[in-house]
C-alpha cells in the first residue's frame, strides 16, 4: 500500500504564491509520473501540472507560466509552486502518483487526501 501526504495549502491574497508538497510512503518500487489536479464543488477534477519520471512537465493552459511543478525522487516527492494566484484559483488540490509497488507489478495510480487553496481577492 503506498500512502501520499500533502501539506502547503491555505489562505493567500491576489497575487501571492504557496508551495504544496506530496510525499508518498509505503510499498514503492518506483515512481512514475507524478501530478496536481485540482476540483471545486461540483465541478470534475481537472489538471493542474504533472511531471514524468524523465521530468518533462504538462500544464493547464490557465496555470502556465505561473505554476511550476518539480520533483525530489530521493525523497519521493513532488512540489507544486504556484505564484501570482488568481480568486480562480480556489479549490482543493489533489496529488496523483502513479507507483510501481515492486518489480514486474503493474502501476497504481494513489491519490492523496487534497489540501485546500483559497485566494482572496
Amino acid at each position: 500500500q503506498v500512502q501520499l501526504v500533502e501539506s502547503g495549502g491555505g489562505l493567500v491574497q491576489a497575487g501571492g504564491s504557496l508551495r504544496l508538497s506530496c510525499t508518498a510512503s509505503g510499498s514503492i518500487f518506483r515512481l512514475n509520473a507524478m501530478g496536481w489536479y485540482r476540483q471545486a464543488p461540483g465541478k470534475q477534477r481537472e489538471l493542474v501540472a504533472r511531471i514524468t519520471s524523465g521530468s518533462t512537465t504538462d500544464y493547464a493552459d490557465s496555470v502556465n507560466g505561473r505554476f511550476t511543478i518539480s520533483r525530489d525522487n530521493a525523497k519521493n516527492t513532488v512540489y507544486l509552486q504556484m505564484n501570482s494566484l488568481k480568486p480562480e484559483d480556489t479549490d482543493v488540490y489533489h496529488c496523483l502518483c502513479t507507483v510501481v509497488p515492486a518489480f514486474r507489478m503493474p502501476e497504481h495510480d494513489y491519490w492523496g487526501q487534497g489540501t485546500q487553496v483559497a485566494v482572496s481577492s
